[in-house]
């Protein structure tokens, strides 16, 4: 399981392939009905542009990517100033893991209008890459005065980028200004779980991932990574039961089910 950020943002790192190939194959019947029937509506009505972002959401519910990204493109050629639609190209790259276009598509939405939203989504991004051009974006946001949800955001996004650099206490500190300010924030909870994890301190790391656990009991995430700490100090019992509580809490979390394989073996 890797390590994530979501706030109102998606973390992706590198660009990757057959995502649409690989979700194809988990796709419900009832959302391949629903795929189906809307491109025939698309099909019968091709200036729709209703019908077609119907479409669009449909197969980002069904992890299609590539084929959602085709869909807005064409909506795109009809509308390229519309920076609604180059923003959702954007969050479907960063579905597909395309770091580098999803990074020019929300540059994109900004040319058209600069949105708060489309500033944090992309300062996330360039965290995550360590460009320091995310602790401008965060700086001009927070300067707005807009609220603490949006300074707990900022904070955020620029301890990541402290985080990705190898700058811990600095990004220690803004997460804990984050959750000063936001407490419910479990990425930031994650964050400096994951900085205590990566140094060995599996024990402080606990203790940070049963805080989030505190504050949101039906956080998944939370008892998978207090798994790993406990499977990394060789407590395979205490390990077992975190996994399989993350497992009942997030069914499609793959690595507990085979974390949980690997320990019951």
């Amino acid at each position: 399981m890797k390590y994530f950020i979501v706030v109102i943002f998606i973390s992706v790192f590198t660009i990757s392939c057959g995502q649409d190939d690989e979700a194809t194959n988990n796709v419900t019947g009832e959302q391949s009905q629903l795929i189906n029937d809307l491109k025939k509506q698309v099909q019968q009505n091709p200036d729709s542009a209703g019908v077609r972002m119907k479409l669009v959401n449909a197969l980002d519910s069904a992890r299609m990517y590539k084929e959602a990204i085709t869909q807005t493109d064409s909506l795109i050629k009809r509308d390229s100033l519309n920076n609604g639609l180059w923003f959702t190209k954007a969050l479907l790259l960063e579905s597909n893991k395309d770091t580098t276009e999803a990074i020019k598509s929300y540059e994109r939405a900004l040319n058209i209008y600069p949105s708060v939203e489309t500033q944090l989504n992309l300062a996330n991004l360039l965290a995550e890459t360590k460009d320091a051009r995310s602790l401008l974006i965060c700086s001009n946001v927070s300067g707005m005065g807009l609220g603490r949800g949006t300074d707990a955001s900022c904070n955020f996004i620029a301890g990541v980028y402290y985080a990705r650099s190898g700058k811990n206490q600095q990004a220690l500190n803004l997460f804990d200004k984050a959750i000063n300010d936001n407490y419910t924030l479990m990425e930031a909870y994650m964050e400096k779980g994951f900085i205590s994890y990566e140094s060995r301190s599996y024990a402080d790391a606990i203790k940070i991932f049963e805080t989030a656990i505190t504050v949101n009991k039906m956080y998944p995430d939370a008892y998978y990574w207090k798994a790993k700490c406990f499977e990394a100090m060789g407590n395979r019992e205490e390990a077992l039961v975190n996994y399989k509580r993350s497992l009942g809490l997030d069914k499609n979390l793959k690595e507990a089910a085979d974390a949980i394989k690997r320990l019951s073996s």
